[in-house]
């Protein structure tokens, strides 16, 4: 859960140039213009004008599910979310860049992760856990 929450929250991070600018090691993107071009890269089968929206729309969907997945709160459904958002990218890097891409940053292990998570009955050191041991007091 955490590593899920950490992944999504450090790619938003390298496309607001927060681990460094591009050409720093380990960097793929510096900027946010960068992921566009990146975005519209994989997603070449969508008008132009879209890709704006799906650059901003993926970015707020990765902050909102690293951070539940983060705390642990929603945990479930922000699992299957994240899961359905993986696959998302996963076919969309598939169709624009062949599928060694997905491979290559683990697109469909994260989603299997996810979904294996969505499967778990508690979550240790969580908002959940947290709420559901209140409730049995």
């Amino acid at each position: 859960r955490i590593a899920l929450g950490v992944g999504f929250l450090s790619a938003v991070a390298d496309r607001f140039g927060l681990w460094g600018p591009f050409g720093t090691p380990n960097v793929d993107w510096g900027n946010f213009s960068r992921f566009l071009d990146y975005t519209q890269l994989i997603n070449s089968f969508v008008p132009v004008e879209i890709i704006p929206a799906l650059g901003v729309i993926a970015t707020v969907a990765e902050i909102i599910l690293g951070l539940l997945l983060l705390v642990g709160w929603y945990t479930r459904a922000a699992a299957l979310l994240s899961a359905l958002l993986l696959l998302t990218f996963g076919v969309a890097m598939t169709f624009g860049l062949g599928v060694k891409a997905p491979l290559n940053y683990a697109v469909f292990t994260g989603m299997g992760g996810s979904l294996l998570l969505a499967n778990c009955q508690r979550f240790p050191f969580s908002l959940d856990q947290l709420k559901r041991n209140r409730q049995r007091t």
